[in-house]
């Protein structure tokens, strides 16, 4: 019995560097499953498109897939984009069945590739000391996604014992620029940016920009093709293809 395709379902961008990483981190996974036939897809902006995956997938003889959101927040995506998707290839393929996953999620586990990228960053910055954090997202219209990241920033302070404020490249406030000018209005003169962000694109380099014009000290490259991260979209999979199981 073939087990289910895994098809890893990112949001996309104009950025060919975001489309790059997306395929490193898909590289990660097929790295660690061999076995399985994993592709990459694109909610918008960039290809392969997910309809024109899931075609493939049929022509090659799947019939049972299980798409991995390569999303960090539960939000607009991932509750209407995504099942609309997914009920528009079955409307196309009857008999073919599709299981969305969870998200990739705010993963606790995430903050230890947030301190791995932040220390190349004040590494390259030869930045010694810190007095405060500011953990820097995306941002959403949901402010219950806004309040999951917030809740990470206070992990992530109390993990190091320093002040932590959340920012938002977009959406909400607020910004990197923002939040890091509060804290320099503190007093707090060493100042540094952890980019929750999954891959490069606009959004970050906005956001970077605008807190090394406020005055940090140093700002992160995204989470990007980590190993860890590719175990949980494995982790995903599993519980996914689980469902596909008939009771």
């Amino acid at each position: 019995m073939t087990a289910p395709a895994l098809v890893a379902l990112a949001h996309g961008s104009r950025d060919p560097r975001s489309a790059a990483t997306v395929s490193a981190l898909v590289d990660e996974v097929k790295a660690l499953r061999p076995d399985l036939r994993i592709e990459k897809a694109f909610l918008e902006l960039s290809k392969p498109a997910f309809p024109a995956v899931i075609d493939k997938l049929v022509k090659a003889g799947y019939d049972e897939i299980v798409v991995v959101p390569l999303l960090l927040v539960q939000a607009f995506h991932a509750r209407v984009d995504v099942p609309g998707l997914i009920e528009a290839a079955v409307a196309r393929h009857p008999g073919l069945k599709i299981r969305q996953t969870a998200v990739l999620g705010l993963e606790p586990r995430f903050l230890e590739i947030l301190d791995e990228r932040l220390r190349t960053a004040l590494a390259d910055a030869r930045v010694r000391e810190l007095d405060a954090l500011v953990l820097a997202a995306a941002g959403s219209s949901d402010p219950l996604a806004n309040q999951a990241v917030a809740r990470l920033a206070r992990v992530w302070g109390a993990h190091h014992k320093l002040p932590v404020t959340a920012a938002y490249a977009s959406a909400a406030p607020p910004a990197t620029g923002e939040a890091v000018r509060a804290f320099r209005a503190e007093g707090r003169r060493h100042v540094a940016v952890a980019s929750l962000f999954l891959a490069p694109g606009n959004l970050l380099d906005r956001a970077s920009e605008l807190a090394l014009e406020a005055g940090a000290v140093a700002v992160s490259g995204p989470l990007g093709a980590h190993q860890e991260i590719a175990r949980v979209v494995l982790a995903r999979y599993a519980v996914g293809a689980v469902e596909l199981v008939p009771v």
